[in-house]
């Protein structure tokens, strides 16, 4: 059933945004979608938070997919949640046994009490309740105090030599045919971690603000999200998913190298054939569930400059087939390509066999689905994943594997992608 909605305009987003977030600190789950006001031709995720939940869905791989189509069927309501990349054991038939120190389940969804929808000048507030008593809650709430974490530090799962030795070994199986481009991800971690989630995120997204970035909170488990990529989004009878395959570092101190590295993305026909060879798989996904003739690549090798780096990002878009459930567009599609490789089902396999560490959320989706069945889902990357029980803090980045990489400048990426990570939690090492 939609809920009832009111609007109230909002003079300073930011500052309400912020009182929002030390307003729904004491829920149990909530789950934070925001955009940072990108707006780029597509525009990114609607900002929205979702607050406390009336019903929740939590499966592991097995028939979970199955049961969300079930759980969205009997609601038809708002849903917020999240898909781990280990559902791949579900859709392929494989398994995942490297360790997991986090815990979040495989898949999970809940119908909230509470959801806000911001945009720059007001909020729309859907509820079962009284809308007026929450904004003026919301704005009662003092601004969120930023803290600093606890004095830890932050430990490699491989060392340089053993990720080198291990993109050696994934080239081998490149030369022989069992993979175009493989996504080789690293584990950076730390036990005795003890941080306040919604202060890290804050500080996170003022340091590296992106489109899809997310703060998620199930029980114990947080996800800090700082994620530039979509996976998918339908409207209506559209349905987009924007790949990211391709990055060179920026360097905002001086601008002439900062274009110079843009210019090499850009004709760069190493990573223009990462992406392409990505943007093939997504275009073959959605085939399954999209119009015969359809699916069409709206831009290829488009680079945009993000605070770190500069990513190239293709846009690929479909007519969906009549009456497809929106739960069969995820099985055709997920894991994202940019997250495994080509390809899919066999770099799925060498991934577990090379990585040391269970993906969990990392390089899954969060997101909303609406009543209406339309849906925006992120990439779960650039994030800070974190247990507070077992005080066990996890981030993982990446990069794709060709035959022609080079180890070590692929290793040196993985660090770029951490760097922002590292500095919010004010290790040095």
């Amino acid at each position: 059933m939609v809920k009832k909605t009111a609007s109230f305009p909002i003079a300073n987003f930011n500052e309400f945004r912020n009182k929002m977030l030390n307003w729904v600190k004491p829920f149990n789950i909530f789950c934070l979608l925001d955009n940072q006001q990108y707006h780029f031709d597509e525009p990114a995720f609607e900002c929205l938070l979702a607050a406390g939940s009336k019903a929740d869905l939590e499966r592991n791989a097995g028939n979970a997919l199955d049961s969300l189509k079930d759980f969205y069927d009997q609601h038809k309501d708002w849903m917020f949640g999240h898909l781990s990349y280990d559902l791949k054991n579900e859709i392929e038939q494989l398994y995942s046994e490297n360790k997991d120190g986090i815990g979040f389940p495989d898949l999970h969804f809940f119908v909230p009490e509470i959801v806000l929808q911001l945009t720059k000048d007001k909020v729309s507030i859907y509820c079962d309740g009284d809308a007026a008593e929450i904004f003026d809650a919301i704005e009662s709430s003092a601004t969120l105090p930023l803290q600093a974490p606890g004095n830890f530090s932050i430990q490699n799962k491989i060392s340089k030599q053993a990720y080198i030795d291990s993109v050696k070994k994934i080239q081998q199986h490149i030369l022989r045919g069992d993979a175009y481009v493989l996504n080789f991800c690293q584990e950076f971690y730390a036990t005795s971690a003890v941080i306040d989630p919604l202060s890290v995120y804050e500080q996170l997204v003022q340091l590296s603000p992106n489109p899809f970035a997310a703060l998620y909170k199930l029980k114990d488990r947080y996800c800090i999200c700082a994620s530039p990529e979509r996976y998918l989004k339908k409207k209506g009878n559209t349905i987009l998913s924007q790949p990211m395959k391709g990055t060179s570092v920026r360097n905002v101190e001086n601008k002439i190298v900062d274009e110079a590295n843009r210019q090499y993305l850009l004709n760069s026909e190493k990573e223009k054939s990462e992406n392409v060879m990505v943007v093939d798989l997504v275009r073959n996904d959605l085939s399954k569930v999209c119009k015969e003739g359809s699916v069409k690549v709206e831009e290829l090798f488009g680079v945009y400059s993000f605070p770190q780096v500069h990513q190239m990002i293709s846009t690929i878009t479909g007519e969906l087939q009549q009456d497809i459930h929106w739960v069969d567009i995820i099985k055709a599609t997920f894991p994202m390509g940019s997250m495994t490789g080509a390809p899919k089902k066999r770099v799925m396999e060498l991934i577990e066999e090379y990585e040391q560490t269970k993906r969990g959320l990392f390089s899954g989706s969060i997101g909303y689905i609406n009543p209406n069945g339309d849906f925006d889902l992120n990439v779960v990357i650039r994030s800070i994943l974190y247990n507070s029980e077992a005080n066990y803090l996890s981030f993982q980045t990446g990069s794709a594997i060709t035959f022609y990489s080079d180890a070590e400048k692929e290793y040196e990426e993985c660090l770029v992608k951490a760097a922002a990570m590292k500095e919010v939690l004010q290790v040095k090492n």
